[in-house]
């Protein structure tokens, strides 16, 4: 009993069952920014480091320390972020992370410019999504329009219209005959359910 306490003790607890996809979203996102400004401040640095020894011309990068605190979003910002994270779906998370990475490379943004190019990247996935699903409820709508149309459409294949049959009145046969027409009304095609 106890060697069994033990092991459960010892298990790691499982944190991701617990969580819901939209907090691994954010997460994830909030992670990869956090990433994306640690390597602009080290790509900084080395710019900086290159600078001096062009300008220079010795190497003092083995002398230079570089201080432990790097640079931070604002709270504000880092909620704003985090609920534009929120709106991102799961399955837009990767792509949402490949764009991100390749605007990165891309511009080689200052460490304090890489909040600005994640949030334009958020935007740009929102929209997306928001495109995507106006599309999907325009799809609903017209598979909902074509099963009403497709009843209309199995209810004339069982009723024929017969114009041309022999046993049809017309006006010009009641003239024909010189007889009074009916009170119903000649112009209108006969109806038959076809078996």
């Amino acid at each position: 009993m106890s060697l069994a306490s033990w092991f459960r003790w010892n298990e790691p607890p499982s944190r991701i069952s617990q969580r819901n996809p939209t907090e691994m979203v954010v997460e994830t996102l909030m992670m990869e920014l956090s990433w994306q400004i640690k390597q602009a401040e080290k790509q900084q640095r080395e710019r900086e480091n290159e600078y001096r020894k062009i300008k220079t011309g010795v190497d003092y990068g083995w002398l230079v320390s570089y201080p432990k605190q790097s640079y931070d979003i604002s709270p504000g910002e880092r909620l704003q972020l985090e609920d534009m994270c929120t709106k991102i779906h799961p399955s837009y998370c990767g792509p949402v992370i490949l764009r991100f990475r390749q605007v990165v490379a891309e511009y080689e943004p200052e460490a304090q410019e890489v909040s600005r190019l994640f949030r334009s990247v958020l935007q740009e996935a929102a929209e997306k999504i928001k495109e995507e699903e106006e599309a999907k409820k325009l799809a609903r709508q017209w598979n909902t329009k074509n099963r009403t149309s497709l009843s209309l459409t199995t209810f004339k294949s069982r009723s024929r219209i017969s114009p041309f049959i022999s046993d049809i009145k017309t006006i010009s046969e009641d003239v024909e005959r010189g007889t009074q027409p009916n009170r119903r009304v000649w112009s209108m095609p006969e109806f038959r359910n076809t078996k």
